[in-house]
């Protein structure tokens, strides 16, 4: 891999896992509620998974999905009705009456198997695989520095979302205000939907 190529990959490493997505809605929501620690395996999660799903997307994926579009449409939509219990799940972690905050944030398996039904998490690891991956020492060999790329720059990148997400607990010194953040959270997931739904 060239510099030039290296220094791009970081680039679009950074950027799409920055960008506000499910999976930084959801830590930030996590941090608000559950604070930094206990969002950590949820961090590591995400990142690990999803440099293994790079590494699956890169090896086996794009060549199933070209030879059978409909599994493609099939992820999709369960993608969708999975994200939108989610976002059901967010909105009422905290009951109006509620003293503390109901429910257990994300475990590291479940980070990780999210990655799967995530819209953007897909849309990252097709386009840095067909993208970046260098061709010259095989296949997997690509797949698997795409991954290492992404894994490094992912986990700060999103962790940010998650300390965010306990800096907003601070104002949120009321189960009224932490609801009303949580419902805020649950709409702003079904809007990240929207390019999915519309494509």
């Amino acid at each position: 891999m060239t510099q030039d190529i290296l220094f791009a990959l970081v680039a679009f490493s950074f950027v799409s896992s920055v960008t506000p997505g499910p999976n930084n809605l959801m830590l930030m929501a996590s941090g608000a509620n559950f604070g930094l620690r206990r969002t950590i395996p949820h961090m590591l999660g995400i990142s690990l998974g999803h440099a293994f799903m790079v590494t699956l997307v890169g090896v086996i994926l794009l060549r199933i999905f070209e030879t059978y579009p409909v599994l493609n449409t099939i992820l999709t939509v369960l993608s969708v009705v999975y994200m939108l219990w989610l976002a059901w799940k967010i909105a009422n972690a905290v009951p109006p009456d509620a003293k503390k905050v109901t429910g257990t944030p994300f475990t590291f398996l479940q980070a990780a198997a999210f990655q799967w039904v995530n819209p953007k998490a897909w849309f990252m690891a097709i386009t840095a695989i067909t993208n970046y991956a260098p061709q010259d020492n095989g296949v997997l060999i690509g797949a698997l520095t795409v991954a290492a790329v992404f894994a490094v720059v992912n986990l700060p990148s999103v962790s940010i979302w998650a300390w965010l997400g306990v800096q907003v607990r601070r104002v949120l010194s009321t189960p009224r205000s932490l609801r009303i953040f949580n419902i805020t959270m649950a709409a702003l997931l079904i809007l990240s939907l929207y390019p999915v739904l519309t494509h």
